[in-house]
């Protein structure tokens, strides 16, 4: 099972970036396809970007396109999100998570988690 330890949420203006970091251990990093999630209050769980296990391939969610970078280092055993232009909407805790599956949009198949870094914009 891998442990998974977010990093880098904080205050950020609107329009303002921010880079969260997702550091992996105890298991193979790069089996896993992962993935950044997030969640607003009074609001479901959702994804944000995924990204398989080579780096390959990368999902995004219509809110984030264009404007949020998900990308990995497997000799690190670490993921990255740049968030660029953040908007109002944005705010919300941001979770990373892993799956040992291949399809980056099934959020069932995520089912090892980290404990969340929250963000906060200002505008």
């Amino acid at each position: 099972q891998v442990q998974l330890v977010e990093s880098g949420g904080g205050l950020v203006q609107a329009g303002g970036s921010l880079r969260l970091s997702c550091a992996a251990s105890g298991s193979t990093f790069s089996s896993y396809a992962m993935g950044w999630f997030r969640q607003a209050p009074g609001k479901e769980r959702e994804i944000v970007a995924t990204i398989s296990r080579s780096g390959g391939n990368r999902y995004y969610a219509d809110s984030v396109k264009g404007r949020f970078t998900i990308s990995r280092n497997n000799p690190k055993n670490a993921m990255y999100l740049q968030m660029n232009s953040l908007k109002p909407e944005d705010p919300a805790v941001y979770y990373c998570a892993a799956s040992r599956g291949i399809i980056l949009t099934d959020l069932a198949a995520f089912r090892s988690w980290g404990q969340g870094t929250q963000l906060t914009v200002s505008s």
